[in-house]
């Protein structure tokens, strides 16, 4: 049976171990995620907060949600979010969503979830408009980066862990190094 987006803001809020997200009208639980997941991604959500100011950006790891109106809420990894936007819901009590695109959305390959990533959550992304998004792969160690063009296609870059470093070019002057992420 389909629950409204309001159901699911409820679930999200009351259940705060849940991690539920939402896709037209249905809730999924997100699954528990392996040592390798867990640490790629907080490993990137670190690197990325020590390179941007607190006053600019803010960095979220599997907490906060992206929000597509109607359609979906997700729990990426980490994404990047620019302060301006913590501003108009803070005090509010509201879920921590965000609506609007944002610079930075990154999945981390994970046994659980890999195909749900790909065949569901990027889809998702690119129609929200966010500007680079990447998929973290812990055991191949490598990145694909999808990045807007000012036509609002995406082109997609392959890096490899021999490649040492990937640029977030969303962020100007932030380059990821893979040794730091996959040691």
């Amino acid at each position: 049976m389909p629950v409204t987006e309001a159901t699911y803001e409820r679930l999200a809020l009351e259940d705060l171990e849940g991690q539920w997200e939402y896709l037209c009208g249905q809730i999924r639980q997100k699954p528990p995620m392996t040592h390798e997941h867990e640490d790629s991604s907080w490993w990137l959500a670190h690197l990325l907060q020590i390179q941007l100011s607190r006053r600019e950006f803010q960095v979220r790891h599997n907490g906060s949600r992206t929000h597509r109106p109607t359609s979906s809420y997700f729990i990426p990894d980490v994404i990047v979010v620019p302060f301006d936007y913590f501003k108009a819901t803070r005090g509010t009590g509201d879920l921590e969503s965000f609506a609007d695109p944002l610079p930075f959305v990154a999945e981390v390959w994970s046994k659980s979830t890999g195909g749900y990533d790909v065949d569901t959550k990027f889809d998702e992304y690119k129609k929200r408009g966010d500007l680079e998004i990447w998929r973290l792969h812990p055991y191949e160690k490598s990145i694909i980066a999808w990045r807007r063009q000012a036509d609002g296609a995406y082109s997609e870059t392959r890096y490899a862990f021999s490649d040492g470093e990937a640029p977030v070019l969303s962020l100007p002057g932030v380059v990821v190094r893979f040794e730091e992420i996959f040691e």
